[in-house]
């Protein structure tokens, strides 16, 4: 299988388990600890390709470097108002890195400074 099927097919997966008519189908939470962060259909699930910090860097890594990951499947909130719990990092380019308010954890999204939308990182979450 290819790396293009198989992300297709890992897609189809998370779509099954926790999207229902194109909205998270569960409670969205904090992987570190547990915090509400969105309530049950209230944010639109996309794919779109963009790069992340590492929610934990590498100790080793050189000094100033800042590791990242690619992500490409997120939750589209469109009113920063609709969050539970989310914190908001100072801006960096353009836009504001998404935190839990509770424990400090991530960046688990980001907040385009641009559209007023945030995207949450499904990667970096729980559901329940």
């Amino acid at each position: 299988m290819s790396e293009i099927e198989n992300k297709d097919t890992v897609t189809e997966e998370i779509q099954k388990d926790f999207v229902e008519d194109g909205k998270n189908k569960l409670i969205v939470k904090c992987k570190f600890c547990g915090s509400k962060i969105l309530e049950k259909k209230t944010a639109k699930y996309v794919t779109q390709e963009k790069e992340l910090p590492l929610m934990q860097q590498d100790a080793n890594r050189k000094e100033g470097e800042v590791q990242k990951e690619m992500i490409i499947e997120y939750y589209h909130v469109d009113h920063m108002y609709v969050f539970e719990n989310i914190g908001f990092t100072h801006p960096v380019e353009n836009h504001k890195y998404l935190i839990c308010a509770d424990c400090d954890a991530g960046p688990i999204g980001y907040f385009d400074l641009d559209s007023k939308h945030s995207y949450v990182a499904l990667s970096r979450i729980v559901h329940s």
